[in-house]
């Protein structure tokens, strides 16, 4: 990359996969592969990235390619690469370091992949945006717009089923669980998904659907179906969702705090 300079996040990362190297030999190879043989943390991720997504029609090397032009191109991805990784160690409490979620998370994967999708995108690379949709879906069962734009500093939990549409916009430091959809409500075009803003909780199976705003700092109860604007700092819930509190914290999605009752 053209900006390497000491990194808290790679060295943290070096560090703990030394130690896993040590501790399970029959890692060692992989490890060395994915991390330790590399300069940066983008060159581990885009090699990690590529060799996850490769197909019959698209070689892990060519994919490369396009991986690392989006990462040099792009300081926002850089910066967001690691405040997604520090998003996940800090409020998942099954992560045991930055290792464990950068080798084998595959919402921090999708999401990072989608960063590189959007990137083509806004280059105006459209097809092979829609393929890199496409691959990411088939790999990691997340399946994003490459034109929805999505904050720092996310959070997406395990992943599966996860969907989120084209006009969607996610703020910072946003946290969402597995099956979450920010979804349209029919047929109708244009503006037409969620907006969540910053700080913002999504539950286990919610659905956001329409262009309504999720105010900052709001919670998203697990299960619920979300029709209409939510007013910042507020906790919704039910089928439709409707107000039953408030979150005990400006900035829910730091907590994972899912109770409905604040």
């Amino acid at each position: 990359m053209s900006d390497v300079k000491p990194d808290a996040v790679w060295s943290m990362l070096n560090q703990e996969v030394v130690r896993m190297a040590e501790s399970e030999a029959m890692l060692a190879s992989y490890l060395h592969a994915t991390v330790l043989n590399h300069r940066t943390l983008e060159d581990a991720l885009s090699y990690l990235l590529a060799g996850k997504l490769e197909s019959a029609y698209f070689t892990a090397m060519s994919l490369r390619e396009v991986i690392n032009q989006a990462f040099r191109s792009s300081h926002d991805i850089r910066e967001a690469i690691r405040r997604d990784l520090t998003a996940v160690l800090e409020r998942d409490p099954a992560a045991r370091g930055v290792a464990q979620p950068f080798l084998h998370y595959k919402g921090f994967h999708a999401l990072e992949a989608h960063r590189v999708a959007h990137w083509l995108w806004d280059e105006g690379r459209h097809p092979l945006a829609f393929f890199l949709q496409n691959r990411i879906s088939e790999v990691f069962a997340v399946d994003i717009h490459p034109a929805a734009r999505i904050g720092k500093g996310i959070l997406i939990d395990h992943g599966t089923s996860v969907v989120i549409g084209e006009t969607a916009v996610v703020g910072d430091d946003v946290s969402m669980l597995h099956e979450v959809t920010l979804g349209g409500t029919g047929k109708e075009s244009g503006d037409r998904h969620p907006k969540v803003g910053s700080g913002v909780m999504i539950g286990a199976g919610a659905k956001i659907l329409g262009n309504v705003r999720i105010g900052n700092g709001s919670k998203v109860a697990a299960g619920s179906v979300v029709l209409n604007e939510v007013p910042p700092h507020s906790t919704v819930a039910g089928v439709p969702a409707r107000i039953v509190g408030r979150p005990r914290t400006e900035e829910p999605a730091l907590q994972m705090d899912q109770n409905v009752d604040g």
